[in-house]
This record gives C-alpha cells, structure tokens and sequence, in this order.
C-alpha cells in the first residue's frame, strides 16, 4: 500500500509538471501563430487558439487545477513517508518532498514551456484543454457558493469588479510578454544622424516632441547612442556653440527583442534607464522600448498635455475609410452597413489578424464581405492602422 501511494504520487506529479510546461508555454504562444498553424491543418494549433481565446480565465483556471494536483501528490507522498520514517529521518524526507514537488512539479516544468512556445502546448493540448474546463467549473462552484446570501450587489459593483478584472488579466500577459511584442518597430523609430550638428538635432526634437532620440551611425540599423533633449537645453543656456551630436550623445541601453518586458522594467528602474534599443538575435535594431511602453501594458494608453488623440476613423472618399487598428468590430460594420464577425474579434486589429492567421505585412490586403481590407502599419504584432473601402 505505502509503494502504492509513493507510485500515485509520482503519476501526479507528472500530471502536474506536464501541465505547467504545457501551460507556459501556451502563454508564450502568440494567437496568431497559433491561428496560422490551424489554418496549415494542425488541429493541435486549432485548440490552443481556442484557449487563447479566454485568456482572463485561462491561467486562473490552469493554477487551480495545478495546484490541486501538487497538493494530492504531496499529501500521498507525505502518508507514505509517515508509515516507513520516524524521527529526525521523517522530518528531512518530508523537506526533500517539498524540494521535490516545488521543482520537478512547478519552477523546472515552467522554465522548459517558457523556452518552448507552440511545441509544448500543441503536445500537451488534450492535457491543457480537460484542465481549463475543470478548473473553470470548479471557479463557477465557487463563484455561486459565494452569491448565496448577497441581495443586492452595490451600485457600481460590476463596472468595479470588471474594472479589477480587466486589470488582473493585464497583469498576466504583462507576466508573459516579451519586448518584442510592445517596442515601437524600427520603421517608426526617430532618429537623428551622428554627424549632425546641435542646430538640426534642435529642430527635430521640436517637430518630433522627444526628449530621447536614438543616434545613429552609417544606417538606421546602427544605434550608436541617445541624444537627450535637456542636454540640448544646457547647451543653449550656457551659450555653447553647436557641435556636432555625436559630442553629446550618451551610451544607449540595448535589450534582446525576446526579454520578457517584466524583467526590463525592473532593470530600468534599477538603472535609471528610461529608454532601451532592442537587438534581434543578429545584433541588428529591431526597435526601441520606453520605460512609459512597458508601463501602457498594464494601465493603458497614457497621454500627456501635449499629446494629440488622432481620431479613429478617418474618411478618404466613398466608401473608403483609413480606421485605427483599436477600433471596434461592430463600429467598422456599421460604417458600411454590414455584419462583420465579432466573436473571437473585437477590433478591428485583431480581426486582420485572424483573417491573415498571423502577422500580416504592411500593404497586404484582405477581402470579407465586399470590403477590401489593408493592413497600413505593422507595430510588432498588432496592426496599428487598416484602410478599408467596399469591393
């Protein structure tokens, strides 16, 4: 029986390490990817955007079911240590069962799915699935255990608790994004030349209303440093001549495209750092990230005195709009007097990107319903801009 209960607990636990694996890494898989692989014939993929697809219940639900799995393995491997041990030995088994299950069941599984996006999720599916919905159920017991009793929820009470909840799945991704995902991509980037003078960085910062602005050397791809606008000003208040820009510049911060944007943000509070370059794996400028970018993904846009909102659609002629990537679905249908699917989709955005089942190239067009759809501007992998005229 003792043996019996060490082999369940052992069964468990790769249960439980199967599912963190595979549940890292299906949040490191982007939908998109995941729609793209779908559409190749991967029924495996099909699955994982479904999951995908309720992110706010997806690692609540993943955690409750992990968790209940550690603690069975635990308390069945904890019985059997008390009928073989006694003592001093009982009391080091038990500490070698809780390093045990900490990391052959939570910290080493979930470092090897982080490093495995797509591949352990789409092996671990049927896993992953049957775990979501036990564990989506259970929420809902819980949930109306919880209702019983309470009459009448305060006024406000459900625009709060959507509130929190929008906030708490902000938090997730933010846990699992990567800095490619949030950087500004380098076609957008402002830059100024190294071997321009003080007088023309002057002018750019003016039009532009940085206050950093990466310098760069023979080509847009080599950052050499940053150029800071108050240090412009000190120049101009002490009289100083202008000099070229490549004197004042100061050492840029460069990051790896895949860091994930939690750790940046730690380190660039630690390093004062408000501005990072991101290198893909050749070294080369893949974008740039600001420490407000990494801030956004939590809180939303933020926006300043002088920032001005542009509007979300913008008309061009007859039956052809140039619209904001964040616009909703339903709004762009009723433009052109027509259903547009909104279920899985809820901007416009990201119904390109199910229509091109990733991420599309800037310039390639889509056809839905008579509309003639055209990714306009790519920012990492969301669609920041869309012209859309009927057929």
């Amino acid at each position: 029986m003792t043996w019996l209960a060490f082999s369940g607990a052992l069964v468990i636990l790769a249960l439980a390490a199967a599912l963190r694996a595979g549940g890292a890494s299906l949040v490191r898989t982007p939908r998109a990817d995941a729609l793209h692989d779908a559409a190749d014939g991967d029924k495996r993929a099909e699955k994982a955007a479904a999951l995908l697809d309720q992110r706010p219940t997806l690692q609540p639900a993943l955690g409750m079911v992990h968790s209940a799995l550690l603690t069975v393995a635990a308390v069945a491997a904890a019985w059997a240590l008390t009928r073989l041990l006694s003592g001093w030995p009982l009391a080091a088994g038990l500490a070698t069962l809780a390093v045990v299950l900490v990391s052959f069941g939570d910290v080493l599984p979930r470092e090897w799915g982080r490093g495995r996006p797509r591949v352990l999720a789409y092996r671990f599916i049927g896993l992953l699935v049957a775990a979501v919905s036990l564990g989506e159920r259970a929420a809902d017991a819980i949930a109306d255990d919880d209702e019983q009793g309470v009459s009448v929820a305060p006024e406000g009470a459900e625009t709060a608790e959507f509130q929190e909840r929008e906030l708490i799945s902000s938090v997730m991704e933010f846990t699992d994004a990567i800095v490619r995902e949030v950087m500004v991509p380098r076609p957008d980037m402002v830059t100024v030349a190294a071997k321009a003078n003080t007088s023309e960085a002057l002018d750019l910062v003016v039009a532009e209303g940085r206050s950093r602005i990466p310098v760069v050397g023979d080509g847009p791809d080599e950052v050499v440093g940053l150029f800071y606008a108050r240090d412009l000003l000190r120049l101009m208040v002490e009289g100083g001549d202008h000099v070229p820009v490549s004197d004042m510049m100061r050492p840029a911060y460069f990051v790896p495209e895949t860091k994930q944007v939690s750790e940046l943000l730690r380190e660039m509070q630690g390093n004062q750092v408000h501005m990072a370059i991101v290198v893909d794996e050749f070294g080369s400028t893949a974008g740039l990230v600001t420490i407000e970018d990494l801030i956004e993904e939590l809180v939303g846009e933020i926006a300043d005195e002088y920032d001005v909102e542009e509007p979300m659609v913008v008309a061009m002629g007859t039956d052809a709009y140039r619209v904001d990537g964040r616009l909703a679905v339903d709004e762009l249908g009723e433009l052109f007097d027509v259903e547009l699917p909104d279920e899985d989709w809820d901007t416009v955005g990201g119904l390109v990107l199910g229509l091109a089942g990733r991420v599309p190239e800037e310039g390639e067009s889509f056809d839905l319903d008579g509309l003639v759809i055209k990714a306009e501007r790519v920012q990492g992998r969301r669609v920041a801009e869309v012209t859309v005229t009927r057929g």
